[in-house]
């Protein structure tokens, strides 16, 4: 067991991720303000869940306000890109491997 709170770290300018689980993969996201991840796709369907701060995530051409409670899905190969303007943490939880 470990505590969310305590994993989240920010680095000026920075992006942090760290793996939290195997199955189902889950993967927490640390995005310091005016960080960006560019357009890509991921191989599998998953969610995302939001822990704190703000920013905008464009998932096929639409626009996601990022913040705490923030939950939605993440359809497989979808075009999407990240923007945090506040830092910003989330969870990445992809579905079973395939």
């Amino acid at each position: 067991a470990t505590s969310l709170k305590k994993e989240i770290s920010y680095s000026a300018g920075g992006i942090f991720s760290k793996q939290l689980l195997a199955e189902p993969e889950m993967t927490l996201f640390c995005m310091a303000a005016g960080t960006a991840i560019s357009e890509h796709a991921a191989a599998r369907a998953g969610a995302v869940i939001v822990l704190e701060g703000k920013g905008e995530f464009v998932l096929l051409g639409k626009k996601i306000v990022m913040e705490a409670g923030a939950i939605f899905d993440l359809p497989i190969d979808a075009p999407h890109s990240l923007r945090a303007e506040k830092d910003t943490s989330f969870l990445l939880v992809l579905a079973g491997k395939t």
